[in-house]
């Protein structure tokens, strides 16, 4: 539950996002723990650094906390 390891991989994942030619501003980037559940369906306790995620879509931006938020922010193509 590493702040500093979740951005290294933010930063990481988004160069590469780029490359292949997303906006990295369209995705959101959420820390989980598929073992433990953490922030899959609930926010998490264990990362009290994530104040949750925030990405560009065609109606403005929208926010969420976990990855079920993220899963429903999806727009259809």
């Amino acid at each position: 539950w590493s702040e500093d390891r979740f951005n290294e991989i933010v930063k990481e994942t988004s160069t590469f996002i780029k490359k292949v030619g997303y906006n990295p501003k369209a995705v959101a980037f959420v820390p989980i723990s598929g073992w433990h559940g953490d922030n899959m369906l609930e926010e998490s306790s264990n990362m009290p650094w994530y104040k949750g995620w925030t990405k560009e879509n065609k109606a403005g931006v929208v926010k969420g906390k976990t990855l079920l938020d993220a899963i429903d922010a999806i727009e259809p193509p």
